[in-house]
C-alpha cells in the first residue's frame, strides 16, 4: 500500500511539474489602427509565432506609435509594441535635449528587430493644384490623430523639408475617414496624411469613383527639399497594382520603418517567454513570409546596426543571432539631436513640462 501510494504522489509530482514546463501566459503585444497594417503584424505574430513559445498573444489596436511606447513602458502585459523609426528616435532625441519624461519612457526599451517599411501617403482633392509632397507648405494638414505615429510624422517630415514646423492654426489631427470626409466635402482640409504598409487597407477599400475625389501625391528625390527628407526617411514605390481603384501607374513615394520593440526584463519568466518568441519568429519565419501579410516579404531576418541609443534586446538577440547563425546582437547607433523644450513633437508626444 505504501508503495502505491509513494508511486500515485510521484506521479502527482511528475504531472504538475510537467504542466508548469509548457504553462501558457497571456501577454499584449500594442499596434495601431484596426484598419493599419500593424494590427495585421501583431495578429500574424500571435497566431502563427507564438504559440510555439507558449504565449497567448493579444494584438490590441491603439492609436499608433505614441501611444505604444506609453503603454509598453507602463501598461500591465503589454511585452510587444510596433513603432515606427523616426517616433523612436524623436523619443531619444528629446530625452538627449533633457526632458526627463522622454528618459523615463525610451530609456528602459529595446529592439528586437526591424520589420519593414511603412509607406507615408499624402492625400489631396483630385482638382488640387498640388502634385507633389515638397507642395504642401502653408496647406492646412491632417496631421494624423494626436499621439500617433502618423501625426510625428507628418510633423517630422514637415520641419525636415521646410525648416518650420506646421502653424498650430493649420493643423488638425482627427482619424483618417474623418478628415478625409472633410477633404472631400466642407474642404476645410487640404492634406490628409496617412502611414501605413501597403496594401493599406484604407486605400484598398476606396471605390473607382474615389479617383474622381482625391488623390496621392507624388515625392521628388531631385527637389531641393528632399535631402533632409531623405537622411531620416526611405524613398518608396507605391504600387498601383495594390491600390487599382485609385491609381493608374506606379507612385514615387517616401517610407519609415517598423520595429518590433520590448522593455528590458530582466531575467525570469518574461525574459524566458520572449527567447522562446524569437526562437519561434526565427524558426518560422517562411510561414510568416508565405502566409501573413505581403510587408512580411520585405522583412530580412537580420540585426542590422541600429543608432546612438537604440539597443536590441540581449536575450532575444541571442536566440535569433543563434538561430541564423550569426553573432550576438550588436549595440550602436546614431547622433542623436537637441530637442528644445515643448517643441511640437514634444506636444504630439505628450511631453511638455
Amino acid at each position: 500500500m505504501k508503495k502505491m501510494i509513494l508511486r500515485a504522489l510521484l506521479a502527482a509530482a511528475m504531472l504538475c511539474h510537467g504542466t508548469a514546463a509548457i504553462a501558457v501566459v497571456d501577454y499584449k503585444i500594442v499596434t495601431a489602427s484596426e484598419r493599419g497594417t500593424y494590427i495585421k503584424i501583431g495578429r500574424d505574430l500571435a497566431q502563427l509565432v507564438a504559440p510555439s513559445a507558449n504565449i497567448n498573444l493579444d494584438a490590441l489596436p491603439s492609436a499608433g506609435s505614441a501611444e505604444n511606447v506609453r503603454r509598453l513602458r507602463y501598461e500591465p502585459g503589454v511585452k510587444l509594441a510596433l513603432v515606427q523609426s523616426d517616433v523612436y528616435q524623436s523619443y531619444i532625441d528629446i530625452a538627449a535635449g533633457g526632458n526627463a519624461a522622454a528618459r523615463s519612457l525610451i530609456r528602459p526599451l529595446r529592439v528586437i528587430m526591424p520589420l519593414y517599411n511603412e509607406e507615408i501617403y499624402f492625400i489631396v482633392r483630385a482638382d488640387s493644384e498640388r502634385n507633389y509632397i515638397h507642395e504642401i507648405k502653408n496647406a492646412r494638414i491632417n496631421a494624423g490623430e494626436a499621439g500617433s505615429g502618423t501625426a510625428l510624422t507628418s510633423a517630422t517630415l514637415y520641419r525636415l523639408m521646410f525648416g518650420e514646423t506646421m502653424a498650430d492654426a493649420s493643423v488638425s489631427y482627427l482619424p483618417n475617414e474623418e478628415a478625409l470626409a472633410k477633404l472631400v466635402t466642407d474642404k476645410t482640409v487640404d492634406v490628409v496624411a496617412v502611414v501605413a504598409g501597403q496594401p493599406a487597407k484604407l486605400l484598398v477599400d476606396m471605390k473607382p469613383e474615389s479617383r474622381q475625389l482625391i488623390k496621392l501625391l507624388k515625392f521628388d528625390p531631385k527637389h531641393p527639399s528632399s535631402e533632409a527628407a531623405l537622411k531620416t526617411y526611405f524613398p518608396a514605390t507605391v504600387r498601383a497594382s495594390n491600390y487599382p481603384n485609385l491609381l493608374t501607374a506606379d507612385l514615387p513615394g517616401l517610407a519609415v520603418k517598423a520595429f518590433l520593440v520590448t522593455y528590458d526584463f530582466p531575467p525570469g519568466d518574461t525574459e524566458t517567454h520572449l527567447r522562446k518568441m524569437a526562437r519561434s519568429l526565427c524558426q518560422n519565419f517562411a510561414m510568416l513570409q508565405e502566409k501573413g501579410h505581403p510587408k512580411w516579404r520585405e522583412v530580412a531576418l537580420a540585426l542590422p546596426n541600429l543608432g546612438r541609443g537604440w539597443f536590441y534586446y540581449g536575450p532575444t538577440a541571442r536566440e535569433i543571432s543563434a538561430c541564423i547563425a550569426g553573432e550576438s546582437t550588436m549595440k550602436t547607433a546614431v547622433k542623436a539631436r537637441p530637442a528644445k523644450q515643448c517643441s511640437q513633437q514634444e506636444r504630439i508626444l505628450g511631453l511638455c513640462q
